[in-house]
C-alpha cells in the first residue's frame, strides 16, 4: 500500500502525515507514507485543496484534516 499526503508542507498537512501514521499503526498495517509537495503532482491528482490523503492512487479525502479514527474507517474499506 502506497499512501500520499499531498500539501504543501503547511501545518494541517503535517498533522495529517501524523495521523495517517498513527491510524497504521493502531490497525498494524504497513504503508509507504509519501509527502508530496510540488503542486504539479498534487494537481495531476485534481486536487486543488490540500491537505489530501491519496491511497493506492486514490484521493480519499481532500480539503481538511482527517483524525486518526476517521482514517483508521477509510483504511479498513480498503
Amino acid at each position: 500500500m502506497i499512501i500520499k499526503i499531498l500539501g504543501l508542507g503547511c501545518r494541517n498537512c503535517n498533522t495529517l502525515k501524523e495521523n495517517t501514521e498513527k491510524a497504521l499503526k493502531e490497525l498494524d498495517i504497513e504503508a509507504e507514507v509519501i509527502k508530496v509537495e510540488d503542486f504539479e503532482e498534487m494537481a495531476t491528482y485534481g486536487v486543488m485543496s490540500p491537505p489530501a490523503l491519496v491511497i493506492d492512487d486514490k484521493v480519499v479525502s481532500s480539503g481538511k484534516i482527517l483524525k486518526t479514527k476517521e482514517i483508521v474507517k477509510i483504511l479498513k474499506k480498503n
